[in-house]
């Protein structure tokens, strides 16, 4: 597989990033290499001079107590990092208290506010002081229904700072997706946006608010924030109060950070839940801070007062992974609402006004900007981004190219993939190699990736397998919350492997050492034996103009499995038989005839969850009869009526 070359940075480019100056620290302390592969292959073969590193280069706010980085259990999920460590992840990201501006906030057209250093400060302060006085201590819960606004990011480091637990879910979710989420952690006290505002209509939330309050028992207080100015919800069980209410008007108090262990308990994380109840994954505040340092500093390249977007709800763990910006000392920037309203382009005006230097989105994003023929180059200056970031799902080569030929061309196209299970990433860019298309430039720093056949075998380079790491990693999971004996946890992740992480995508390693993620391993196509990604087919289907979107998934067929392709088509287009051979010929050219579907069928849209990611295996279960559990995670799902009892699959 051998990709185009997009993108190599300049002299100048390399010298000044933070890779560069960690390469120099590295060399201080035994590595003698000059490039990014070198410095992943020492990171993995000298872990404890790497973490140290990470933790010095990151300028971490606390008291690593020693070198000494394991507790040295000799099972993956009882490692445990720096055991003699004690720190406030909340102390880390409200270092400053200036003037300059720390949170920048767009929703759609309706809003526009920005919040200083000082004022963040302050506010979570106050609510650190309220929250006590509302009985939150150290290992409570505390949930937020909530959107991406300042007032979320204030009250989960408020709850942090004081050694309790936020989780968090988006205002969309319906009542019986926040019930799965919530009525698992049990929170003390609830933070709920009144509504939300999409197209720019308002929504909202109150009836959902109230039902899962009804139904949730532990919850004791109810915190609203007024965002579309609906008011309270009516007879509510718990007390009901206004975030101002909530704060009341006392001076804030001088935030007192009490040190916490390394592995104490700060983000509970959820599953998607197409396949059942949604995980409750339990995520430490040193292993959380460590490896968003080492991805943020040295992979993204973020800096002092840099400007840094990522468009994302408060469900994915992107949310999570931004609001550790404030880290680095650069300014956050946060959007809410439809990215493509009230213009297809608005987030791009969002950079130019506000000076954004790293540009963070998904794959499903750029694609649908692809097919729109948007073309920010020519409408927008973006002279101060530096970095596009892209993940959620695979970014195929089409979209890459697209990125250079469309929005800039001297910029830093950097492709992650990880996970909720991980708040972080295994396949990562860097700011210091270059760039090719439909590819990630490799692995994370630290994160020992191996591609491993089906017999635990390492695959060569350009032949598929599972993602499997092989040592220990700062931010995996402490646990599943009610988890007892971590019976569920070992069964996801250590099930499939001996000694080792097994994560479930589907991948190869290129010709140029970057990586290329041809899907989830649990969706991967399987027609006469031969495993097939899903992403494949996708990249080529991408080429095709007539086609606006598509899922592939496998039925069962005669002793043997056949490939669906279900396509969404431009408007005013129909599915002749022509248009099906012309998709036929170019799966059939660029991938294998192995590749190519025996039906193509046409579908009012592709099932994603509500961030963005596809549901194969929801369609898959939908064509085979079978239930779909969880529907409420799915953006749209009655879109699932559309793959139900279909007459071309019975032939």
């Amino acid at each position: 597989m051998a990709h185009e070359l997009l993108w190599t940075p300049s002299e100048e480019r390399i010298k000044e990033s933070n890779a560069a100056r960690f390469m120099k620290l590295a060399g201080e302390r035994g590595f003698g290499g000059s490039t990014f592969p070198e410095l992943w292959k020492w990171s993995v073969e000298n872990t404890s001079v790497f973490w140290n590193s990470v933790w010095d280069f990151g300028n971490i706010v606390g008291d690593k107590g020693s070198d000494r980085v394991s507790n040295g259990a000799e099972k993956f999920w009882e490692y445990r990092f720096f055991p003699d460590a004690r720190l406030n992840f909340a102390e880390n990201l409200l270092k400053r208290k200036d003037t300059g501006p720390a949170l920048v906030f767009w929703g759609e057209e309706k809003v526009r506010r920005i919040l200083t250093w000082k004022d963040l400060y302050e506010a979570v302060a106050r609510t650190a002081a309220a929250l006590r006085r509302a009985g939150v201590g150290n290992g409570d819960v505390v949930s937020g229904y909530v959107a991406n606004m300042p007032e979320t990011t204030i009250a989960a480091l408020a709850t942090i700072s004081i050694g309790a637990i936020w989780s968090s879910c988006s205002p969309d979710f319906g009542i019986d997706g926040a019930l799965d989420r919530f009525g698992q952690v049990k929170p003390k006290v609830l933070f709920a946006v009144d509504g939300y505002f999409y197209k720019g209509q308002p929504y909202n939330n109150l009836e959902k608010i109230r039902s899962v309050v009804e139904r949730v028992e532990s919850i004791e207080k109810t915190v609203i924030i007024p965002y579309i100015e609906a008011g309270y919800p009516a007879g509510n069980r718990t007390e009901v109060v206004s975030f101002k209410e909530f704060l009341g008007d006392a001076e804030a108090p001088e935030l007192v950070f009490e040190k916490f262990a390394f592995s104490h308990p700060i983000y509970i994380l959820f599953t998607s839940g197409t396949t059942g109840v949604p995980k409750c994954i339990v995520h430490g505040a040193g292993g959380t801070l460590l490896q968003h340092k080492k991805e943020q500093l040295i992979h993204c390249d973020i800096r002092k007062d840099d400007r840094v977007f990522y468009f994302t709800t408060c469900s994915w763990m992107m949310w999570n992974w931004a609001t550790s910006i404030l880290s680095q000392d650069a300014t956050l920037l946060q959007y809410e609402g439809l990215p493509l309203f009230p213009k297809p382009d608005i987030l791009f005006d969002m950079a130019d006004s506000c000076k954004m230097t790293f540009f963070g989105t998904s794959a499903k994003y750029l694609d649908t900007l692809l097919k729109s023929n948007v073309c920010p180059m020519d409408t927008h200056r973006l002279d101060s981004v530096r970095t596009i970031g892209s993940t959620g799902s695979p970014l195929c080569a089409e979209a890459c190219d697209f990125v250079y030929n469309k929005i800039k061309k001297d910029v830093h196209l950097n492709s992650f993939s990880g996970g909720t299970d991980i708040i972080s990433s295994f396949v990562m860019g860097n700011p210091i190699s270059p760039v090719y298309s439909g590819e990630m430039q490799g692995f994370g720093l630290g994160m020992n990736v191996k591609v491993y056949g089906t017999d635990q075998q390492e695959m060569p380079v350009g032949q598929q397998g599972e993602l499997t790491c092989v040592s220990t990693f700062a931010s995996q999971p402490l646990k599943f919350w009610g988890d007892e004996g971590n019976k569920r946890l070992i069964s996801a992740y250590f099930g499939k492997f001996d000694g080792c992480w097994c994560h479930g995508d589907w991948i190869e390693l290129t010709e140029q050492g970057g990586v290329f993620i041809s899907g989830r391993a649990d969706a991967v196509l399987n027609p006469s034996g031969v495993r097939i990604g899903t992403a494949e087919i996708y990249s080529q289907v991408q080429k095709v103009e007539e086609v606006v979107d598509c899922i592939a998934v496998g039925q069962e067929w005669d002793n043997d499995e056949r490939v669906i392709l279900f396509v969404v088509l431009r408007q005013d287009v129909e599915l002749t038989e022509e248009l099906k051979k012309k998709i036929k010929a170019v799966i059939r050219e660029n991938a294998t005839p192995r590749h190519v579907p025996s039906k193509i069928i046409k579908v009012r849209g592709v099932p994603k969850t509500n961030n963005g990611k596809i549901v194969e295996l929801a369609v898959k279960n939908v064509i085979h009869g079978r239930e779909v559990v969880n529907k409420d995670c799915i953006e749209d799902p009655t879109l699932l009526d559309d793959y139900r009892n279909l007459e071309e699959l019975t032939n």
